[in-house]
């Protein structure tokens, strides 16, 4: 598949992926159970046929290596489902965790001895600047009331604001680990992409009979919001559920057009694309659905995006490529 048509799939998948989410957490905030359950279900099935070919594939990873990355993926998904229930905004869920540079560049220094240039230093602490400032403008947001409200309600606002920052943290580490993991078993097994996507959201499956209750009391709230009518298809069915299944959709879109740039471009390549994504849903976030974003939270996005571009050293690629066709002019 051309490059162009997998960048398409991306910054389709993906932004509406964010829009549909959005939907969601807008009218159920407790609902990101239900939905993980349901892109993981959809993703399982899809890669037991196609992928396990019905389980009859053997992995090329030991299944025991995947159990231990499925027990860290499957920790990282719910509890960044659960900081939304915790007086966390889309924008800064979406801020916070772009710090996964910063995470990675930690545990690599401290687990794997890795040593890297000043300039990545730099990037990094732009980024932490960036999510700083963010996260401070959003703390003042949440811990200022009108002069109606009550000083309890405040206090506890902000305790719950407060464990949803330490839960996006934790799930930031633990993403961070999980990726240092993956590299390892890479490194020993070789590339396995999809295997490891199908693996990864088909083991975690039995793990949600934990949350059914929540799960099955969502279902029930679906199946009770307004019906809507699907257009061209014309089937009526409740709004809640088409915003779902829309989003189960542009997930799997999403994830399949990361697969395809992994194997047809660079890292480079990929890293500028998801981090562009991430750039251009915020801004459709706060822009279709009027999110509060002063002009502090403006600085701190664009600390964080800048710095993630300095990581991977796009500047230097483009004034490489300039002087090279220069060289060629001269020649």
């Amino acid at each position: 598949m051309h490059p162009g048509i997998a960048v398409g799939l991306v910054f389709g998948g993906c932004c509406s992926n964010v829009v549909f989410l959005e939907l969601l957490v807008r009218e159920f905030p407790g609902c990101g159970n239900l939905v993980t359950f349901a892109q993981f279900f959809f993703i399982a099935v899809e890669g037991f046929v196609f992928e396990a070919n019905f389980g009859r594939k053997k992995p090329a990873i030991p299944i025991k290596y995947y159990l231990i990355m499925v027990a860290m993926f499957f920790t990282v998904s719910v509890v960044n489902n659960y900081a939304l229930n915790l007086n966390i905004a889309m924008p800064l869920h979406m801020i916070f965790r772009s710090g996964s540079l910063i995470a990675n560049m930690a545990l690599g220094v401290i687990i794997l001895k890795k040593r890297y240039t000043v300039s990545k230093y730099a990037s990094i602490a732009l980024v932490s600047l960036g999510i700083f400032t963010c996260t401070l403008m959003s703390a003042k947001q949440v811990s200022s009331v009108s002069s109606t409200s009550e000083k309890e309600d405040s206090i506890s606002a902000f305790f719950w604001w407060l464990l949803g920052i330490l839960a996006l943290t934790f799930a930031l580490l633990m993403s961070a680990r999980m990726g240092i993991f993956q590299e390892t078993l890479y490194k020993k097994f070789g590339k396995h992409s999809k295997e490891a996507l199908f693996y990864n959201h088909a083991l975690p499956i039995p793990g949600f009979l934990l949350l059914a209750p929540d799960i099955y009391r969502h279902v029930l709230l679906f199946s009770h919001s307004e019906l809507f009518q699907v257009p061209v298809i014309g089937l009526h069915l409740p709004i809640m559920w088409f915003y779902l299944i829309m989003n189960v959709v542009t997930q799997y879109v999403c994830i399949r057009g990361v697969f395809i740039l992994t194997t047809e471009c660079t890292s480079l390549t990929v890293t500028l694309v998801v981090t562009l994504r991430k750039f251009v849903s915020l801004i459709f976030s706060i822009l279709y659905f009027r999110n509060a974003f002063t002009t502090w939270h403006w600085m701190g996005t664009l600390f964080v995006f800048v710095g993630t571009l300095m990581y991977t050293e796009v500047w230097n690629i483009v004034l490489n490529s300039k002087q090279m066709r220069e060289q060629t002019k001269q020649e």
